[in-house]
Formats: C-alpha cells, sequence, structure tokens
C-alpha cells in the first residue's frame, strides 16, 4: 500500500491500532473443562482462561498474589477476583461459599472447596452440580481481562438451568460497568435474552444504545447476520420469521391434547 499510494503514511497508525485491538480480545470456548480434585499452579498470571477455561483457577491465584482489588462502584466495598466470583455464584443461587486453598504449603497444589447452603459441609468442587465448573471460567473471564477488553463468549449457557442464564445477563452488565469491557455473546438461550430486555426497560444500568443484538440466518446458501433493533422498553420493533419457534402452538396442542384425553368436547 505504501509503495503504490501516496499519503499512505496513516497505515503505520492503523497497524498500531489494530494490534492494540487485537491484544485486547479474550475468547472462550462453549465446551469447558470438567472440574478437577486438584489444579497445579506454579506461580505464573495466565494471560486469559484457555479455549476450554482450563486457566480459571490459576487466573483467581495470581490475582489473589498480586493482591488486585475490583472497585464495585461509589460507596461498595472492593472484592478480589476470588470474591467476586463467589459473590455471583452465590447470586445465582449455585452455591453459598467459595474458595481455593493450597493442599500443603510450597507443594503448588490447590483443591476448589464450595458449600452448597450455610448449613452443609464443604466439598469439593467436583461434588457438586456440573453446572458450577462450566460457568466458573466466565465468571473469573469477566473480571480478570484488562479494563477495556472485547470479550467473545460462545454458548456461555450450557449446562445452566434457566434461572442462572437469565443470571448471566446480570453479570455481563455489571462486568460491562465496572471492567469497561465490551462483551460479545454467542447463545441459543431466551432466557438470557429475555433478563436483557428486563434490563434496558428498567434502564438503569444498561439502555438500548448500550446493547446491539443480531440473529444469524441462513440465505441463499450464505450466513447473514440481521440486526434486531430494540426499543426504550426493551422491545424488538421487528422478530425475524421462527426466531423462537412456536411456544404459543405448542401451549395451544397441550391444551386441546389435555381435552381430548378427559373427553371434553372443544366449542
Amino acid at each position: 500500500m505504501r509503495t503504490y499510494h501516496q499519503n499512505a503514511g496513516f497505515l503505520a497508525e492503523l497497524e498500531l491500532e489494530l494490534e492494540k485491538m487485537l491484544r485486547g480480545l479474550y475468547h472462550l470456548g462453549p465446551l469447558r473443562d470438567y472440574p478437577r480434585r486438584e489444579y497445579t499452579w506454579a506461580g505464573g498470571d495466565p494471560a486469559d482462561m484457555g479455549r476450554r477455561g482450563e486457566y480459571a483457577v490459576p487466573a483467581i491465584l495470581a490475582a489473589r498474589e498480586r493482591g488486585e482489588t475490583i472497585s464495585r462502584g461509589r460507596n461498595k466495598p472492593k472484592f478480589s477476583l476470588e470474591q467476586y466470583v463467589a459473590f455471583w455464584l452465590k447470586q445465582l443461587k449455585l452455591i453459598d461459599e467459595f474458595s481455593v486453598e493450597e493442599i500443603k504449603e510450597g507443594t503448588n497444589l490447590y483443591r476448589v472447596f464450595v458449600k452448597r447452603s450455610p448449613g452443609s459441609s464443604k466439598v469439593l468442587i467436583t461434588d457438586v452440580g456440573f453446572g458450577v465448573s462450566q460457568i466458573l471460567p466466565v465468571l473469573v473471564l469477566c473480571y480478570y481481562a484488562p479494563e477495556g477488553s472485547t470479550i467473545l463468549f460462545e454458548q456461555p449457557e450450557i449446562h445452566l438451568h434457566p434461572s442462572v442464564q437469565r443470571g448471566l445477563a446480570d453479570v455481563f452488565i455489571d462486568a460491562m460497568k465496572v471492567r469497561k469491557v465490551q462483551i460479545i455473546v454467542e447463545s441459543h438461550s431466551e432466557d438470557f435474552l429475555r433478563r436483557l430486555q428486563r434490563r434496558v426497560a428498567e434502564a438503569v444500568d444498561i439502555d438500548e444504545k448500550q446493547a446491539a443484538i443480531y440473529f444469524c440466518d441462513i440465505e441463499n446458501g450464505k450466513a447473514r447476520l440481521a440486526p434486531l433493533e430494540l426499543d426504550t422498553y426493551g422491545n424488538f420493533l421487528a422478530w425475524p420469521r421462527d426466531f423462537f419457534g412456536d411456544p404459543m402452538g405448542d401451549i395451544t396442542a397441550m391444551q386441546a391434547a389435555v381435552m381430548k384425553r378427559r373427553g371434553i368436547k372443544e366449542e
């Protein structure tokens, strides 16, 4: 470009900005690692969570070693990364307590302990529901990535029940505010989307200008991203065809089946 075009000096600045943007890009894949009974950490700082979230626990330990705290806003106490993760796991009603503990000093071996409820015993993360280990790297990456980063999540709702899928929207909105990050989510979750619509309607932490939603469709054999525009009240101005299937059709068919089995004739 510089050889064939005059006044191309701006390209050097463009290159630097592109490199800066790519260095601030973090990605977590849809299939996360199984929980382990033991984790190793030799003292390094993970660059990210890894494609499968395998560095979530080392990231917590690295942040602890550095003594880092995260501001939660005015008049709110600061949290460490570990405290933030524990806070959200409790808010999402997955567990009551969360901690990472060294098995024996100097061994570099650690275990993740959780308590399901205030009165329950402390157990390993391997002994509770699979969803806890699957959401762990999602939570860690939200608050471990440097401020101003762009974070890409593929299907973060996998193995999570509907109420936790809804809560994920609140996690991402909080991370957006606290860490000033941009979050790009590829999801199939209606529950996640409904909670996002609600928060836009409430207009407390996010509004329609801060949320961009796209529907991926196939047109003439090619993938196409169609923007779904939200209004001030969280409503879509136009729904794409078959976006959520036909839930009303299922409800109607179910009621018709119930009436038939009970011998009730339709009027």
